[in-house]
């Protein structure tokens, strides 16, 4: 049911009676008898590791239920992502509104994956006002704080089923100023609201002069004036102007609707120039089978984009006679987003701006919605984590092994959870341009807040070569890059990777922390081998495909019997970098099926998706959560590993010269 207006929080928390509470159980028949059977549990008589870990926002929000833009019509069809081993949804539909509960707890790191802020709504309008877990992935647990949508831990639910009263100050009081106030106003829009009239003065930050990280000097130089020195520490509560920002087709309907709703048919944003809307993720929606029902919705979704374009004046890149401009975090790189800049923007992948030495990372729509209208935003500076990059990656290892290694190494033990990964050191040299926004992209998957790169002579030429700048455009662009200072301080450590260590891996169906050495994998027959994303459709990763083929096609061969590979561009500019490279025509020989620019089988939405649970698939994209791109087995790995396991009808890492006729 709807909820109404946001309300401020009580000042004391306690359990309604005739209200339950829902237990989110790595057995799957347990969460089946608490929603049709009446069944109640209590905490004292579980561990939290009886309890789901990394409930990721697709379980909470398929992709499908998000084609609904009013938060009551998410909620009918919470959690439609969970499966029981027989393939049958475990929340039917009204199921979590249905069942009268006010609570719902699960394990650790709640909410890991897409920036999705539907996934929060779902819960909060089907009744529930406390969410339970041991830790919250950053972005999820933000959209949370946005809603006004309260989060505890184990110990305080076992005290509230024991029948206590708990003060609000005991669930908010670990969070800073201006989140603490957030929270407890009802979520942004109520906050902003009483900021605006005067009845809230955000404090000013007392922070002095102090060694930085990049993250925090960037912070520190878009300090909204008025607020102290520039200077900023892990924890401080500031006011941050944004210069840049997108949204796409899933996300900015809400964006619309709530702006509509908070300030009127009539209002404005500031800065369009450095904003923009873009029509990458459904483009594929309409020739999918399963999303056939919803394509009332889906042109709604894209109506009302058009809409908020023209209304605003953002830059518009929608699709031309079916052809996408490409991935929004592409594209954004490509054209818009420049060293020192910080973004925000409505996709968990945002963070792929950090390749170029800025700070970025997705928001949900509320608050995406907020700044987009003031220009400026709240920031609770975050910690960070530093990787010194030594060596030189060996030949067959790319930059998603890396990342690859540290979600198996560093996210797993949550070393990098909720904080800036920063990346420098002598070996980030031997890194390109695309390879870092590699880095940066996958920092969601550790759960991180973002990612970063340090900027050095290989930024600046892609920059000069790219942007097509002067000298003095290019000196111009180099005042507003970001360096770490020496003593600077690494809540999460500083971390040595010789990246001649590294080896090709691949992470097992599930999650992207599952990772294991392609060499210790064992025979893993495939059915799709796909190529591109965002993470993996950039003219790099496009030269790393035509490798692999054209030593495969020289040797004689096309793609393995009862193999499919697909590759998808990135972008219109990697389209036309391939083409004047000759490489459509290489795939063609090789029987590769090519797609335009676009998100596709990354989110189910377009060729490549498996049909069936039997199938496996060998993917080049960032996260593989069941159900991502169909029901099949999903592998990721590595662009050079895709494109040889193509040919070799099983997962096998690259090696130069494999293919050589013998």
């Amino acid at each position: 049911m709807p909820q109404g207006p946001p309300m401020p929080l009580p000042t004391t928390i306690k359990l309604t009676p005739g209200k339950r509470v829902l237990f989110l159980t790595k057995d799957l028949d347990l969460i089946k008898k608490q929603l049709y059977e009446g069944l109640n549990l209590r905490m004292a008589d579980l561990k939290v590791s009886d309890l789901l870990d990394d409930i990721n926002t697709d379980t909470m929000t398929p992709a499908w239920v998000c084609f609904s833009h009013k938060p009551e019509d998410l909620a009918l069809d919470a959690y439609a992502g969970l499966f029981d081993k027989a393939g049958e949804r475990v929340f039917k539909y009204r199921a979590l509104i249905d069942g009268g509960f006010e609570v719902i707890v699960s394990g650790q790191r709640k909410g890991t994956g897409s920036s999705r802020e539907t996934a929060p709504q779902a819960e909060k309008w089907s009744g529930i006002n406390l969410v339970i877990a041991a830790s919250f992935a950053p972005i999820h647990e933000r959209n949370n704080i946005n809603l006004g949508q309260l989060m505890g831990d184990h110990e305080q639910l076992k005290r509230l089923q024991a029948g206590e009263t708990l003060k609000l100050s005991e669930f908010t009081g670990k969070y800073d100023p201006v989140t603490r106030a957030t929270l407890e106003a009802g979520g942004l829009f109520p906050y902003s609201a009483q900021v605006a009239k005067g009845a809230i003065k955000p404090p000013k930050n007392a922070t002095t002069r102090r060694a930085m990280t990049m993250a925090e000097k960037l912070i520190a130089t878009h300090l909204v004036p008025g607020q102290g020195e520039p200077f900023v520490k892990p924890g401080d509560a500031v006011l941050v102007n944004v210069d840049a920002g997108y949204s796409h087709e899933f996300t900015t309907a809400q964006v619309h609707y709530f702006l509509q709703q908070e300030y009127g048919e009539k209002y404005t944003v500031k800065n369009p120039s450095k904003f923009a809307v873009f029509e990458d993720h459904l483009l594929y929606a309409t020739g999918v089978k399963r999303f056939a029902p919803f394509e009332g919705k889906i042109n709604t979704l894209r109506s009302l984009q058009t809409e908020f374009q023209k209304h605003t004046g953002v830059r518009d890149y929608s699709a031309k006679n079916g052809i996408s401009p490409g991935i929004c975090h592409q594209v954004a790189r490509e054209h818009f987003i420049d060293p020192g800049d910080f973004v925000q923007a409505t996709d968990s992948h945002t963070c792929m701006g950090g390749g170029s030495n800025s700070l970025a990372y997705g928001v949900g729509a509320t608050e995406y919605a907020g700044l987009i209208y003031s220009g400026f935003t709240f920031v609770a500076v975050p910690q960070s984590i530093r990787f010194n990059l030594t060596g030189k990656l060996q030949p067959g290892v790319t930059a998603k092994d890396v990342m690859l290694f540290i979600l198996d190494t560093f996210a797993k033990k949550e070393q990098t959870l909720d904080r800036v990964m920063e990346f420098g050191g002598p070996g980030l040299a031997s890194i390109s341009m695309d390879e870092r926004a590699t880095l940066c992209n996958m920092a969601t998957e550790c759960s991180a807040k973002s990612g970063i790169c340090e900027a050095d002579e290989v930024t600046w030429q892609w920059f000069k070569a790219k942007r097509k700048l002067d000298d003095k455009q290019l000196a111009k662009l180099k005042e507003r890059a970001v360096a770490p200072d020496k003593d600077a301080k690494y809540d999460g450590g500083v971390h040595t990777i010789d990246l001649s260590s590294i080896l090709p891996m691949v992470a097992e169906p599930g999650d992207p922390t599952y990772g294991k050495l392609i060499e210790k994998l064992g025979d893993v027959r495939i059915d799709i081998a796909y190529a591109g994303s965002c993470t993996a459709g950039k003219a790099d990763d496009l030269d790393y495909y035509a490798t692999v083929v054209k030593e495969a096609t020289d040797a004689g061969l096309r793609v393995a019997p009862g193999v499919k590979m697909y590759l998808q561009y990135g972008s219109e500019d990697v389209m036309a970098y391939a083409k004047a490279k000759g490489y459509p025509e290489l795939f063609a020989k090789a029987g590769v099926d090519v797609i335009n620019p676009g998100c596709g089988a990354c989110i189910g939405c377009g060729p490549g998706v498996s049909d069936t649970k039997e199938q496996t698939t060998v993917s080049a994209i960032n996260r593989n959560f069941p159900g991502r791109s169909g029901p099949g087995r999903l592998y990721l790995a590595s662009p050079l590993t895709v494109a040889a396991s193509a040919f070799t009808g099983k997962i096998t890492a690259y090696r130069k010269g494999m293919f050589a006729k013998r």
